[in-house]
């Protein structure tokens, strides 16, 4: 109790701090000035009949739920759905997702860790039940709910090594939050083993719902309609790469590859677009932008992927992918939507976040690893010309994104019983 008041204090001294970085934000993304008063639990939406309430962070978090919305919605008709993320792009992303499901699906902010915001928050809405995709842990969120007895439960649930010592070092403070939690779904056996050592009292592996996502015929077809652009061009790939690493590629492909080789530049954040094509520019490499919908010039080296909700389309359109965010040390990106697309995969030295899963799909032949970039676009020119392998590689990736579906079901088997247990939403 002593430890979260500290923690609490913490936060009403860093408020200031966090309305700045609002403003700082929200001049590179005007988004982040909007709907200010959710942030501290000021809420003006209502929805209609009882609330399950999903909260998830960001973009990814937000796509890898897609499943889960369903499968809820379909068993809970008479529930709508209430989801909460931290960022614009979140936000965005669930409407592009859900908007046909409006008004059943709506999205909010969830507001700070702070007592007051959290409980103005679970009064407004009253859901039935709390759902938390991959880790998210705020002590004054769970202890929240404990008083409202209200289940509070973390569903896909992933803790790398790194993440584990750092809720470590946090004491008794993240384990009385993880103790408060009703039940967590777990990615793996080890993500389990983590979360148990930190003091979850009831975890189930459930495995990962990301497999249970299927790539939408449209962005099938979009693909084709890229790849129609390109001509006979082979095409390369690096998707949602993060800062640091597009210059370093850039110079290994101006290097490695040759002129009919088209690279797919797509970064993993909307709001460093134009900072990449700059990029892309002083290298003196061509470029053309996907938001400019033009013929794909034959001269042209480098494609930018600057849209948002395409990647499926862009793996479609791809001979080969590199994923990003795994050649400098930030963890790498889950390989698992290039592989239900059968689009072999490269992932570099640093893929943490997605440790089990990158070694399963390197083990069952989907995807190779490379301990630098210039090593990954060796390994993939390599691929260019082995058309054999390259295939090989696809269809294993595609066996391997069916070989795990399956844990959207088992999340719903671990909600079901605290939903039937909450029949009636918290009054005030």
């Amino acid at each position: 109790m002593i430890l979260r008041a500290l923690y609490t204090a913490l936060w009403y001294l860093a408020l200031p701090l966090a309305g700045l970085r609002l403003l700082w934000r929200g001049h590179r993304q005007p988004e982040y000035l909007q709907h200010l008063g959710e942030r501290i639990g000021r809420h003006t939406l209502h929805l209609d009949g009882p609330v399950i309430w999903l909260h998830a962070v960001s973009v990814g978090e937000t796509r890898a739920s897609a499943p889960l919305v369903h499968a809820l919605l379909t068993a809970h008709p008479e529930c709508s759905l209430l989801l909460t993320h931290m960022t614009p792009t979140g936000r965005a992303t669930a409407a592009e997702l859900f908007g046909k499901l409006h008004p059943r699906v709506q999205s909010v902010y969830l507001p700070y860790d702070l007592p007051a915001a959290v409980d103005r928050f679970l009064r407004h809405f009253r859901p039935r039940i709390g759902i938390l995709m991959e880790t998210e842990v705020w002590p004054n969120l769970i202890a929240g709910c404990q008083r409202k007895g209200l289940p509070l439960v973390i569903v896909n649930a992933r803790l790398s090594e790194r993440s584990a010592r750092g809720y470590g070092r946090a004491g008794a403070l993240a384990r009385n939050a993880f103790a408060g939690l009703s039940a967590i779904g777990a990615q793996t056996e080890a993500d389990g083993q983590r979360l148990s050592q930190l003091g979850a009292r009831y975890v189930v592996v459930t495995g990962n719902i990301k497999f249970d996502i299927t790539p939408p015929p449209a962005m099938q077809a979009l693909g084709a309609a890229f790849r129609n652009r390109f001509g006979p061009r082979q095409v390369l790939l690096a998707a949602s790469t993060r800062e640091g690493e597009e210059a370093l590629l850039l110079e290994a492909f101006a290097s490695l590859c040759p002129p009919e080789v088209l690279l797919i530049l797509v970064p993993r954040h909307p709001q460093r677009f134009d900072e990449v094509a700059r990029l892309v520019r002083r290298t003196g490499l061509s470029m053309q932008r996907r938001s400019g919908n033009d013929p794909v010039l034959a001269d042209t080296r480098v494609w930018l992927g600057d849209s948002m909700g395409e990647m499926y389309a862009y793996y479609h359109a791809a001979d080969v992918a590199l994923i990003g965010g795994s050649w400098k040390e930030l963890g790498g990106q889950n390989p698992i939507e290039a592989s239900a697309t059968g689009c072999p995969v490269i992932v570099g030295p640093h893929t943490f976040n997605f440790k089990v899963v990158c070694e399963q799909a390197i083990e069952a032949g989907a995807a190779l690893r490379a301990d630098d970039l210039t090593e990954g676009l060796t390994l993939a020119m390599d691929l260019l010309r082995t058309p054999t392998r390259r295939k090989a590689l696809g269809a294993a990736g595609l066996d391997f994104a069916q070989q795990h579906r399956g844990a959207t079901q088992r999340t719903l088997s671990l909600l079901t019983p605290l939903l039937q247990a909450r029949s009636r939403p918290d009054r005030p």
